[in-house]
């Protein structure tokens, strides 16, 4: 019963998923939050927990609605009596074009990329001072260079990445608020896939010359969480170097 727990937003596929299973194998205890992703996170849960018993949950939750967000809050807290750590990893992503975006769409993105990570943290900011624990955000290295036909998915990590800086203010000394602001990790899914000639375009401005893995912001949210205590207030970018390129 002394393992950290970590509740980890979107956490049933992509890289929430591979977040899962990083903190997992160090020994964390996961709170999997999903909205509608239900088979997945049984699954990722099921096999977690084969691994070692009540060690992960699953717990569902619509983030833009503040009642759900107020209630999974509340949840996770009991589950076993403590939170180490946040992972605010849930997002929507689309193009919304200036002319044709909806004030919908504006909801919904400014609400799963910037007003849940701020109510999530400020509904459980008292429980990680307690552990003196974390939050990490997912910010977006589109936050400081915008992408042409997202702006609203543009404005929402752009407050992201302050709302990170300003947490890590207001929670300090206690707990430490970072950010990772990935690349190009996972191609985008749904009404928001990349052809294969865009693809190739980005790939030719990455400094590596490739796409990145999941388990490269895995890896990195694992360093904040565990071996970086003097480290806040930060934007990591993982990104292969493509914020190097005009």
């Amino acid at each position: 019963m002394s393992a950290p727990v970590v509740l980890i937003t979107g956490g049933a596929r992509r890289i929430g998923a591979a977040t899962a299973r990083r903190l997992h194998s160090k020994g964390w205890r996961i709170i999997v939050h999903y909205r509608r992703s239900g088979a997945e996170a049984d699954r990722l849960v099921d096999a977690l927990n084969h691994q070692r018993a009540d060690s992960a949950v699953a717990l569902a939750a619509d983030l833009t609605q503040t009642s759900e967000l107020e209630a999974l809050a509340q949840r996770a807290i009991n589950h076993w009596q403590r939170l180490d750590a946040l992972v605010n990893n849930a997002s929507t992503f689309y193009p919304t074009p200036v002319g044709s975006a909806t004030e919908q769409q504006w909801d919904d993105l400014i609400g799963s990329n910037l007003k849940a990570p701020f109510f999530l943290a400020q509904r459980l900011a008292d429980a990680l001072t307690s552990a003196s624990g974390a939050i990490i955000n997912i910010a977006d290295i589109h936050a400081q260079r915008p992408l042409k036909q997202h702006t609203l998915y543009c404005i929402a990590k752009a407050g992201n990445v302050m709302l990170t800086k300003s947490l890590a203010r207001e929670l300090a000394p206690a707990v430490r608020v970072n950010g990772v602001a990935p690349g190009a990790i996972l191609w985008p899914e749904d009404n928001a896939e990349l052809s294969a000639a865009a693809k190739a375009e980005i790939i030719d401005k990455i400094a590596l010359k490739r796409a990145g893995a999941a388990e490269d912001i895995a890896r990195t949210i694992d360093f904040l969480l565990n071996d970086a205590p003097y480290i806040t207030g930060q934007i990591i970018a993982v990104d292969g170097g493509r914020t190097l390129s005009n």
